[in-house]
């Protein structure tokens, strides 16, 4: 028998740690190599993690809702044959059994390997009153407070700045700082020390009122909510509450502001009826108008690089690459946004088939945690489900997200030689969210109006 160390794949250059949401097996369950053993959740991304090798299930490093980064060993798995590359603690154990190392030695080892217990235990028992606790702390800030051995209960006494008192990153973090210089109360156990060198409990205590004081004023009030008998109480998803966070925290950090602009399509409609049978029976793809929407804003980020940045604190960050997020609705009612690498580097033929392979692997939650990292900006299609225009919330720490309105069959005035008359034009809105701490109206207004010139100069005589 050996043991086989289960870790934590790598997943994508720029996804370093992921959320334990559910144990597909149990300790004692009989494995098989590339069977899934764990489900892991990876910012919006749910995804499995299969074993590499077939055996049983012997222990669990960890439970769920645990952070876990890349690498780091989460399960044993007791296999057959010789020893593996990789053992687990237990038979480090064995090991010093046989070898009968020198009594130092031995007491080293066993030193080393309790330290280790303890720290999963202590992470495990963290876990386990988090998750009954009436509060909702997201992964991020369990993680901060296991590591500063910040207690469950001491989370909960945190006056939170999110949303309905929600604990954020930064809140946490003062927390912590406030605790070391002896701002606020620290744990217990910690007390029990420091009042052996302290010989003014009472300063202590006057100093702690007056720094939580400031926050209790600040802290949002919830407004109460009233549930009849009738009433269906139902607990967001996991998904939902992260969506949930990144909506408010984005409305939070950027001065959203809004540009609208009427397009006429109808060339763009009339081409796409004419090939749209042909592209599929040559490329084996449907052409919707998704990809011909993106090609032009692609375009239009080329002219416009200012509104391919980010922020980071006094900083503008200019991307080099541009890579288009594709905001997509799920099967459950969620959202997901995947992202589309070098966008302006695709013909339209590539480009059809990145919406097409993202689209479908969204549907049948087949995306990978890769595929929504890295986004420069974002498209979202509200007129998938009849909207003429709408206000989205910026994708952080993007600066802009364009909506795209349905087309609709509009009277309008046409202009010609002879004079102008009325006709049938297809048309539709898009309306630019853009970040007014760094875009100014001139920018975001003007890009908005260069997709607009792309989409109404379509060359109704290209081929695809």
């Amino acid at each position: 028998m050996a043991r086989f160390e289960l870790k934590l794949p790598k997943m994508g250059e720029s996804v370093a740690e992921a959320t334990i949401t559910n144990w597909l097996k149990e300790v004692g369950d009989k494995i098989e190599a590339d069977e899934a053993v764990l489900e892991i959740a990876t910012d919006k991304v749910d995804s499995e993690v299969p074993s590499e090798v077939s055996g049983i299930l012997i222990e669990k490093l960890f439970g769920k809702d645990d952070l876990v980064q890349v690498g780091q060993t989460i399960a044993i798995i007791e296999t057959e044959g010789g020893a593996p590359a990789e053992v687990s603690s237990s038979f480090l154990i064995d090991k010093v059994a046989d070898d009968e190392p020198a009594p130092a030695e031995a007491a080293e080892i066993e030193k080393t390997i309790e330290s280790v217990q303890e720290t999963v235990t202590a992470s495990q028992d963290f876990s386990a009153q988090a998750s009954v606790s009436e509060k909702f702390f997201s992964p991020l800030v369990k993680n901060i407070a296991k590591e500063e051995a910040v207690s469950v209960a001491e989370l909960e006494s945190i006056q939170g700045t999110g949303k309905d008192g929600r604990v954020t990153k930064e809140d946490i973090l003062k927390y912590v700082e406030d605790r070391k210089a002896g701002v606020v109360e620290a744990p217990k156990a910690v007390q029990e020390t420091v009042k052996e060198k302290i010989a003014e409990p009472v300063k202590q205590e006057t100093v702690v009122q007056k720094a939580v004081e400031p926050a209790v004023q600040k802290t949002p009030q919830a407004v109460p909510v009233s549930v009849n008998g009738g009433d269906e109480i139902i607990e967001m998803d996991r998904m939902r509450k992260l969506i949930s966070g990144y909506m408010t925290a984005s409305v939070q950090t950027s001065a959203h502001v809004q540009s609208f602009i009427e397009v006429d399509v109808t060339n763009i409609v009339k081409w796409r009826d004419k090939v749209k049978t042909a592209f599929e029976k040559r490329e084996g793809e449907k052409l919707t108008f998704t990809p011909i929407m993106m090609e032009a804003v692609a375009k239009a980020l080329k002219d416009f690089p200012g509104m391919n940045i980010s922020v980071d604190g006094d900083y503008i960050i200019k991307k080099k690459n541009i890579n288009l997020g594709m905001a997509a609705a799920l099967p459950n009612g969620n959202l997901i946004v995947p992202v589309i690498k070098n966008a302006d580097q695709l013909n339209l033929v590539g480009m059809a088939k990145a919406v097409n392979d993202l689209g479908n692997r969204a549907k049948t939650g087949k995306l990978k945690p890769d595929d929504t990292q890295g986004g420069t900006y974002t498209v979202t299609n509200v007129g998938t489900f009849g909207s003429v225009f709408g206000t989205p919330i910026i994708n952080q720490p993007q600066v802009g997200i364009l909506a795209l309105g349905a087309i609709r069959k509009v009277p309008a005035v046409i202009e010609t030689p002879e004079g102008d008359f009325i006709g049938i034009r297809q048309k539709m809105f898009l309306s630019h969210s853009y970040d007014h701490r760094v875009v100014d109206g001139a920018l975001g207004g003007s890009f908005v109006k260069r997709v607009a010139e792309y989409l109404e100069a379509f060359d109704v005589e290209r081929d695809f």
